[in-house]
């Protein structure tokens, strides 16, 4: 299977939720996270392992984190 065309429209092209995660957590810390998105896996014994688990079984948590990814680490 090949890799989808390259989007120059979407900025989250080819950057995979993981990624996002450990940038914010490097920039941020998880104590940050928690406080802008007030969900479980990032206030209570947070890991990236269990944060990628409830994201991708949750969309309107990782719109958030895909939202505040796009603000910070994406050129306008």
């Amino acid at each position: 299977m090949s890799a989808p065309p390259y989007n120059p429209r979407d900025p989250l092209h080819g950057i995979t939720l993981e990624t996002m995660l450990n940038q914010i957590v490097e920039r941020h810390g998880w104590r940050e996270m928690g406080r802008r998105i007030p969900i479980r896996c990032f206030m209570f014994d947070p890991t990236i392992t269990s944060s990628l688990k409830f994201l991708r079984r949750t969309p309107w948590a990782r719109l958030k984190v895909e939202m505040w990814f796009r603000e910070e680490f994406t050129e306008r």
